[in-house]
């Protein structure tokens, strides 16, 4: 959903309402669905220019300056001319103006959220919004009740909630000081706040935030001054949805605590969640998966029979993995079989779309099929071999331009390979290497580059083993590669922090999949003896049991939690901690000769 941004190519025009002039800006075909954006504070409507023209691809797009922003005009006196009943004046004269004939599908972020909570819960916009997409800006009287609520029974994780939140409204304080505010903004702080936004959260520099920021702040002060107190004291007790919303919590929100949003399913009838590992701007840092969300969210409301079949997480599914992995992109190597083919359905479940990558193209292409049947929306499989270098850039740019940048890469694929040192041949050296090391290098430098390239964040998998910190003489090629493995990943991780890219190395310990049944023993070579051998493995794990399903669950929490190493497993677990604690026990450990 890449296309063009900007806002260059708009159509505006002027609304007029309560003795103000809006100035509002249209892409798209005004014959498709209305979206209608609404900006937050110290915002302009170009906060938007890079969703707006993603969006415009499928419906037709309208974005204001709320007044007294941008090239709206302000009213006159500012003090009481901000109040959320103006405030919902001028979103029905704008809707009333685009969409006469139609309600519209509303969406705002920050301080737009905040005014489009009052539009969609006051009885006179009833049948003029479709859907409403809130981000970063909670509804007054909702954070009024949640306030009282912990006021009046306190309770020790109550009462810190409070605190948190008291501490992150920081700014609220110091925006209802009389006149400080605006010599701030039309002084220094407008000039540094580029450089404060492009420090603090990571917006790329360029053309935002506009000249008119200065005035549009120090306006926008009224905005807290007319509203906050006023609904905090007195929060009204019918503010409930009257159309379905869609929330999307960025998980990294400075100012505003996820903990708000702990009692909006008694406010909202049809309310669906979504997370987002990203901080408060995310129309600027996350635009294509907003504007993938919101299109989601607005066919599924337009069309019936797509909501009707809209794939929906499973009952027994976290929902806090539908929440964040709902509509992204996966791709998981190995996915034919074991570890890769349970992570592939465990990101399926969540909604997420799975690109499932094996050698085996028909245990690829089942993997993605079951994936669909399961609740993925989009499912594909491809047969690639992750050692071919050109093979791997190829299916990258070919997921890329059919299905977008991959969001989460789980880099899985792996062989087993068990014998003495010396046993071991420089050819199955290098094939266990290829595999294991250089199947996880192509795919982190191909996708992890795209990821690096898009400037959106993501995260990537590389499953390591438990063998990866624990020696053994019995496994020094394998081991080899899994410790290489996991060291890349803390490479990596360090490397694209600063990037948004999280990077999680899994290091599972016995699990019960069919590695063991091609695993290849070093030294042996008849073929018998070595069927024999996989057989008494095989056996040996099955015993054990520990399911694939287990890991993947590992894989998704690693992903949401940004976890750096993940020991799967109790003897992984055990293991990891005996390596940092007390090495010399497993250096003992490891000079044990397995039985043939």
């Amino acid at each position: 959903m890449a296309g063009t941004t900007g806002l260059d190519g708009a159509r505006e025009r002027r609304v007029r309402t309560g003795g103000i002039e809006l100035c509002v800006a249209e892409l798209g075909d005004p014959g498709r669905p209305t979206v209608l954006l609404v900006h937050g504070y110290p915002d302009s409507k170009e906060v938007w220019s890079e969703v707006a023209p993603r969006l415009a691809e499928r419906f037709h797009v309208v974005l204001y300056d709320v007044r007294g922003h941008g090239r709206s005009t302000a009213p006159a006196p500012l003090r009481g001319g901000f109040t959320l009943e103006k405030l919902t004046d001028d979103f029905l004269a704008v809707a009333d103006a685009v969409s006469p004939d139609r309600p519209v599908h509303l969406v705002g972020h920050d301080w737009g959220s905040v005014q489009s909570w009052e539009f969609v819960t006051v009885a006179r916009t009833e049948g003029r919004i479709a859907t409403f997409t809130s981000m970063s800006g909670p509804s007054l009287d909702h954070f009024g009740h949640w306030i009282k609520k912990r006021m009046t029974r306190p309770t020790p994780r109550r009462v810190g909630q409070l605190l948190g939140q008291g501490a992150k409204s920081w700014y609220v304080y110091m925006l209802h000081t009389p006149v400080l505010p605006e010599l701030a903004w039309r002084g220094p702080l407008a000039k540094r706040w580029p450089k404060i936004l492009e420090r603090l959260e990571g917006l790329p520099a360029g053309d935002y935030p506009t000249a008119s920021l200065p005035n549009d702040a120090a306006h926008g002060a009224w905005l807290y001054r007319d509203n906050v107190r006023a609904r905090f004291a007195r929060p009204r007790a019918d503010a409930f949805a009257h159309a379905p919303v869609q929330l999307i919590t960025p998980t990294g929100d400075a100012y505003l605590s996820q903990r708000l949003y702990d009692d909006l399913g008694d406010w909202v009838p049809d309310l669906t969640r979504r997370t987002l590992p990203t901080k408060h701007w995310a129309p600027r840092t996350r635009p294509d998966q907003l504007a993938a969300w919101i299109t989601s969210f607005v066919e599924a409301h337009e069309d019936p029979a797509a909501k009707a079949h809209r794939p929906v997480a499973r009952k027994d599914t976290r929902p806090a993995y539908a929440e964040r992995f709902g509509g992204q992109l996966v791709l998981v190597t190995g996915a034919a079989s074991g570890i890769g083919r349970a992570t592939s359905f465990a990101f399926a479940e969540a909604g997420a779309r799975v690109v499932a990558v094996d050698r085996d193209a028909e245990g690829a292409v089942r993997t993605a099929e079951m994936c669909r049947l399961i609740g993925a929306p989009g499912a594909w499989g491809e047969a690639v071999d992750v050692t071919d270098e050109q093979a791997m850039e190829k299916l990258a740019a070919k997921v890329a331009a059919e299905h977008g940048v991959v969001d989460v890469l789980v880099n899985n694929a792996g062989i087993g390979l068990t014998g003495s040192f010396f046993e071991t041949t420089s050819e199955e050296w290098k094939r266990v290497l290829d595999v294991n090391l250089w199947g996880v290098i192509h795919g982190c430098r191909i996708f992890g580059g795209q990821m690096a390239e898009r400037g959106q964040g993501g995260h990537i998998v590389n499953t390591a083993s438990a063998a990866a910190f624990q020696p053994s003489r019995a496994l020094p090629a394998y081991s080899t590669s899994k410790a290489a493995v996991l060291m890349l990943s803390e490479c990596l991780r360090a490397e694209l922090a600063e990037r948004g890219i999280g990077v999680s190395a899994i290091c599972p310990g016995i699990v019960n999949t069919n590695i063991t049944a091609t695993t290849r023993f070093a030294g042996v070579t008849d073929e018998a003896e070595e069927r024999r051998r996989q057989r008494k493995v095989s056996r040996l794990y099955g015993l054990r049991n520990y399911p694939p399903e287990k890991v993947a669950d590992a894989i998704l929490r690693a992903v949401l939690d940004d976890r750096a190493v993940v020991p799967v497993t109790p003897e992984a677990r055990g293991a990891h901690a005996l390596s940092r604690f007390a090495p010399g026990v497993l250096r003992r450990l490891a000079r044990v000769r397995p039985p043939a």
